[in-house]
Parts: C-alpha cells; sequence; structure tokens
C-alpha cells in the first residue's frame, strides 16, 4: 500500500504541472512551490517528452507554438531586470513591419550579462535616466514584461540609429505620429533623456508639420 500511494503522489504531482504548463503556457521552476510539485517532477516530464525546455528554469507543454510575445516573456522570466527595447519594443507596440530574429533588451551597463540561456537574446547597454524613464510594465502569461513606452522607444531608435539603422526610427517615428501613439510633448522629453534633441528635431518638425506624414532619412545623420 505505501508503494500505490506514493506511485499515486507521483502522478497526481505530475498531472498538476501539466496543468499548470498547459494554463499559464510558460512555466517557471519556482511556480512548482504553489502546486505542491518538486523539480523532479519536472525532470520526468521532460525526459518523457511530455514537457520542454527553454532556457534555465523555464519550460513549455512539449511542442508549444509561442507567440512574439510568449518570447518576450519567457526572455522576461529569465532575465527580470531588463526592458525590452528598440526593434522588439517596436514589434511589441506594433511600430516596425520587421520581425526581428532577436529578442532586444536593454540591461544597466554594470549589469552582468545573462549565461546559460539558448534564448536569442540581443544586449544593449542603458545607463542613467535613459535606462530608467519611460518603462511600462506589462503582463504576458503571467510574466511581468517590462517594456519602454512608445515615445521613449522612437527616441532610443534614434540614440542606437547605428545599430538599427536611421530608416527604422524614422519610419517608427512616422507611424507614431500617424496612429497618434504618443504626444509632441512626449516626444520631446524623451528627446531630451536620450540626448537626441539636435538629431530628432529635422525629423519631428516634418512630421508634425503633415497631417500624413511620410518622410525619408536625411542624409548625412
Amino acid at each position: 500500500m505505501p508503494t500505490k500511494r506514493r506511485i499515486t503522489s507521483k502522478r497526481s504531482a505530475a498531472g498538476r504541472v501539466l496543468d499548470l504548463a498547459k494554463q499559464r503556457h510558460i512555466l517557471r521552476a519556482r511556480d512548482l512551490t504553489d502546486i505542491g510539485a518538486s523539480r523532479e517532477t519536472l525532470r520526468r516530464l521532460e525526459r518523457a517528452g511530455q514537457i520542454e525546455r527553454r532556457g534555465r528554469g523555464l519550460y513549455v507543454p512539449a511542442g508549444a507554438e509561442l507567440s512574439e510575445h510568449e518570447m518576450l516573456a519567457l526572455a522576461s522570466a529569465r532575465v527580470p531586470h531588463a526592458v525590452v527595447c528598440l526593434l522588439s519594443a517596436l514589434r511589441f507596440h506594433g511600430l516596425t513591419t520587421q520581425n526581428p530574429s532577436e529578442i532586444w533588451l536593454a540591461l544597466d551597463r554594470k549589469a552582468r550579462t545573462p549565461s546559460g540561456t539558448d534564448l536569442p537574446l540581443r544586449i544593449v547597454r542603458f545607463s542613467g535616466e535613459a535606462r530608467t524613464a519611460g518603462v511600462e510594465r506589462h503582463v504576458v502569461d503571467t510574466v511581468p514584461v517590462h517594456v519602454y513606452a512608445v515615445a521613449k522607444t522612437v527616441a532610443d531608435c534614434f540614440k542606437y540609429r547605428q545599430k538599427i539603422g536611421i530608416d527604422v526610427a524614422v519610419e517608427a517615428l512616422n507611424d507614431c505620429w500617424a496612429s497618434p501613439r504618443c504626444s509632441v510633448d512626449e516626444l520631446w522629453r524623451y528627446a531630451a533623456v536620450c540626448r537626441v534633441t539636435n538629431v530628432m528635431r529635422p525629423y519631428m518638425e516634418a512630421v508634425f508639420a503633415r497631417p500624413a506624414p511620410v518622410i525619408v532619412a536625411l542624409h548625412g545623420q
């Protein structure tokens, strides 16, 4: 009888883990505490091919097709102190037609580079107010995801135009203003925070002068 009770308990724990994984899509090892299951249960389910490991301490149901936002949730669960930025933030806000192959994350200049993950992360170093300003908190499948706000993301794109291209920054500004997704004051504010006011000024003045903005990158920027 004791042996039978132990087997029943193991199956019950495995069932709870699978139910939680299906419910949340992304399961963190630390979530097991809430359902009274052990990490050994996770390892058994992984060996049985019922769940898949997608990073250190991160699991999904076997064969799960994750959306773009769920990939951001995976990255945020793995690096909770990071902020989704640049191309990934543009995609999150629907301000670009590009589909980045990497997850762009902002980290403090002194923060340790994430290790032990198979996620395609692109780390960009931010500092001071440019790192802390304009951060929004969203929740994707119970995982907190920090993303820079629309206006802050546009300013970041101009600041890091050498990394992503000035055309991408201009497209984001056009789409942001045409939507509209933010105010003029917000754009000026974050341009100042990112110290790109002079760079953005000619583009912003061209955009604000047109009801349906379509501008091209200025040469020499």
